[in-house]
């Protein structure tokens, strides 16, 4: 193969609730536990809900990086259930990172934030999902995050 090609599958958005559990500073960097409150994804062939209840556990390491790792349940608009997990990374400047952390806008150019989504689903109309590896490229509004996800051909 001479290159990696990718196919866009969707666009996911998260509301996430304030941090539920704050830990503090630990051996690894400052943790944080966040629930997802919900959301939505929509693409070419899937789109549908995010339930309530997943979550995102945050590791702030000394070096500035944000490290990811979330779980959550998606539920298709024909009614099957999807189990997207991921970890990522999130980074940039000091000052574009106080702007995000405030709520205000941040040009996506000014931030590193990149995920690696799984997928998991017993359905077999989205089996594919099983089989695949997935990147997702993240923005974050006030109330989320926001990925586009694609599929390594």
């Amino acid at each position: 193969m001479d290159q990696i090609r990718t196919e866009y599958v969707m666009t996911v958005a998260l509301k996430v609730t304030e941090a539920i559990s704050d830990l503090g500073p630990t051996p690894y960097g400052h943790r944080r536990i966040a629930r997802i409150a919900g959301g939505t994804f929509e693409g070419p062939a899937i789109g549908g809900t995010v339930h309530g209840g997943g979550g995102d556990w945050l590791l702030l390491r000394s070096d500035g990086v944000l490290q990811l790792d979330v779980r959550v349940t998606l539920e298709t608009n024909d009614g099957a259930l999807i189990y997207m997990s991921y970890r990522g990374l999130r980074h940039g400047s000091p000052e574009a990172m106080e702007r995000m952390n405030r709520g205000e806008p941040v040009d996506p150019a000014e931030v590193y934030f990149r995920t690696s989504p799984v997928f998991e689903t017993s359905d077999g109309r989205y089996a594919w999902m099983n089989r695949a590896i997935f990147v997702g490229s993240g923005r974050r509004l006030p109330e989320g995050p926001v990925y586009d996800v694609h599929r390594v051909l």
